[in-house]
């Protein structure tokens, strides 16, 4: 099949064009259902799946003549790939390509195919305990510490979300980038032994070791496995806690600001004003992501003109949830300079040229959420929530939304399905009932109604106005669980945590799959992973 706005490129070319970014950008995108992707995908592919195409794409590719490569699985996606291929040009990109075959072709080839998702920050997660043998502790020893009432603290390096839903006791959420600033008021004394958490290994990694990287006194270990050690090993979690870091003290803040000054001398972090930037903004043929770690909270309060949050933590353990364009400039942004600078240095160490912003160069002179740059919303018939509700038995409501948050909530007898497969698994719908799509806040469903109508569907379609969230806001009931699908859940890759069953046998699959990273990139040859003495 041929794909319309888009040259071809074989498995060899593409990895040419990987070898190369730093000379020249290159986006790879995997517009797949999230799940495919995690399934077998190319290790720098950022995925980017048609369901939230005109949504996403935006922010992670930002500038518009990016050379950019879509691929998709086999000749079977070449569907999906044409449909991307065809929005992007809409929105003006001007350089779109495709992978022939596919990941297929591309292991074909010889090359190297992943599973999993956020693969390359993974991988160098592995990288860097194997580097630097980063020290570790079994949750067995742990748990002996606790009940020895030995003087220690356990700091939790997830986001708040991920912590209220399990944790290890006597664990306090410090999320990856607040560590280096806020261990000095949680454990001022050097003899207190700091164990550092996450759910797996990638951020009790990163975590420890950017604690001994800053060259604090203490003894700093890593949990071993995370929460999922902890779990496997037989020993309770908690769950609901809410426990976190508190107010940063002039201390505090004095010693962590050294820390940042040796991080920086040791990694070369460069600082950058506000001139630097602004001239970097207007540059062509290069792409600068402007990128604020802090909390998402502070980040709403107030942040600097075109920056989107990315807390640092995340974005060291998923660069690619944040940046699309391989070969780009990050710039770190926060108020005090400590956990852009932490950052930073990770990000150079994964191969990004990254560099800090002068804290205060720029005002933090906006507020609120960031808001995603998309393509307008086109005008497509609606309904609200009160009128659907009083046609629901002569109406197929498809919900669009991702698989967890179906089986998690939803609306009662809504079906779940996935944007990418329509119109084709809407086949088994009775034909005498109007459609209405909705999504979490309707704008997928918004799209996807646009895309039926544009093909000439012969149903009429609509669209929950507002979305699912609007109808539970309504005060309409919820119910959860999956009923009737029109998909399998592929849309997203689900975590050992996610599993309705065989928890413990994923969560050992996942494990093993991490530590066997090393070896995987070694043989794929495309990183370029730095080592710092």
């Amino acid at each position: 099949m041929t794909i319309s706005n888009a040259r071809i490129l074989d498995a060899k070319a593409v990895r040419s064009l990987i070898m190369a970014r730093d000379e020249q950008e290159v986006a790879v995108l995997d517009v797949r259902p999230g799940g495919t992707f995690g399934d077998a995908h190319l290790l720098w592919a950022n995925s980017v799946p048609l369901t939230s195409l005109e949504i996403e794409i935006l922010d992670r590719v930002p500038r518009l003549d990016t050379p950019v490569i879509l691929c998709g699985f086999d000749e079977n996606d070449d569907n999906i790939v044409s449909r991307a291929a065809g929005k992007m040009a809409v929105m003006g990109y001007k350089d779109i390509s495709y992978l022939e075959g596919g990941v297929k072709a591309w292991e074909k080839a010889g090359f190297e195919v992943f599973s999993g998702v956020n693969v390359p920050s993974k991988a160098f997660g592995e990288f860097v305990e194997h580097t630097y043998d980063t020290p570790r502790i079994p949750a067995l020893d742990v748990q002996k510490m606790i009940d020895d009432g030995e003087d220690m603290v356990v700091l939790d390096s997830r986001p708040m979300s991920e912590f209220r839903s399990m944790n290890i006791p006597m664990g306090v959420d410090v999320p990856g980038a607040e560590l280096a600033l806020r261990v000095h008021d949680i454990a001022p004394n050097p003899e207190t032994i700091v164990v550092v958490n996450c759910a797996g290994r990638t951020r009790s990694i990163i975590g420890c070791q950017s604690l001994k990287n800053a060259g604090i006194p203490n003894k700093v270990v890593a949990l071993e496995n995370g929460t999922m050690g902890w779990h496997l090993a037989g020993l309770d979690l908690e769950y609901g806690n809410e426990r976190r870091y508190g107010e940063l003290s002039v201390e505090g803040l004095k010693r962590a600001k050294a820390c940042a000054a040796h991080v920086r001398e040791r990694f070369g972090v460069q600082t950058i004003d506000k001139a630097t930037l602004a001239t970097w903004c207007v540059e062509k043929n290069r792409t600068t992501y402007i990128l604020d770690v802090r909390d998402p909270e502070e980040f709403n309060e107030a942040h600097i003109p075109n920056s989107r949050p990315a807390p640092g933590g995340q974005l060291v353990q998923a660069t690619d949830r944040y940046v699309g364009t391989l070969g780009a400039r990050i710039v770190c942004v926060d108020d005090n300079g400590v956990r852009a600078m932490m950052t930073a240095s990770w990000l150079v160490q994964l191969g990004w040229e990254a560099v800090v912003l002068v804290p205060g160069a720029i005002e933090m002179s906006e507020t609120g959420a960031h808001k995603p740059p998309m393509l307008a919303l086109p005008s497509v018939p609606e309904i609200d929530a009160t009128a659907l509700a009083a046609r629901m038995i002569q109406t197929h409501v498809i919900d669009l939304g991702d698989s967890l948050s179906h089986r998690t909530s939803h609306i009662p007898g809504s079906r779940f399905a996935i944007r990418a497969h329509l119109p084709e698994n809407l086949g088994e719908l009775s034909d005498d009932r109007p459609i209405v799509l909705t999504s979490s806040d309707e704008n997928i469903a918004t799209y996807a109604a646009a895309d039926l109508i544009a093909a000439g569907f012969d149903r009429d379609v609509m669209v929950l106005k507002g979305g699912s969230k609007a109808w539970k806001e309504a005060g309409l009931p919820m119910t959860d669980g999956f009923e009737n699908n029109l998909d399998e859940s592929v849309d997203v890759w689900y975590r050992p945590y996610d599993m309705d069953d065989a928890q413990e046998g994923a969560m050992k699959q996942y494990l093993s799959w991490e530590v066997n990273l090393v070896a995987q990139i070694e043989r794929d040859g495309t990183t370029n992973f730095k080592i710092f003495d």
